[in-house]
């Protein structure tokens, strides 16, 4: 079962964004990236308030992803994106990214805050910080 709404081009949406931020780390890499994604749909708090779709998340201004500024998120999805996209639609949760709002790519260490937000870990080559459960307890 979802844990968002979701239909068919949200899939392909999310899964192209899956691709475009984080190919280089692979399938985990992908589901982190998602993980991230659809907390922010169903957190409705701090920076996310009202993004209550996966169109909405993926194209957010101020506070979206920069990848959409870029020509490799607009190629079609690939089915193993697509099935990856469903993963983390369906629920699925990747530490660090478990409960992330946020994931950057630093040039060395992750800072332990980013924005008043904490570290919960790093894969690869990005850095995932969560809120705290008071201030967004609907993604924990």
């Amino acid at each position: 079962m979802a844990v968002i709404a979701y239909n068919e081009a949200d899939v392909n949406l999310l899964a192209r964004l899956l691709r475009a931020e984080a190919e280089g780390e692979g399938d985990l890499g992908m589901l982190m990236v998602g993980n991230v994604g659809v907390n922010r749909v169903r957190g409705d708090c701090l920076d996310f308030k009202d993004i209550r779709s996966i169109n909405r998340m993926v194209f957010q201004s101020p506070g979206g992803f920069e990848a959409t500024q870029k020509g490799y998120f607009y190629q079609g999805a690939r089915e193993r994106e697509k099935n990856l996209a469903r993963k983390v639609i369906k629920g699925m949760r990747y530490h660090p990214a478990s409960n992330s709002l946020w994931f950057f790519k630093p040039g060395g260490a992750c800072p332990a805050q980013w924005y008043d937000q904490w570290n919960s870990g790093r894969y690869k080559e990005h850095c995932f910080y969560k809120p705290s459960a008071s201030d967004c307890p609907t993604v924990y």
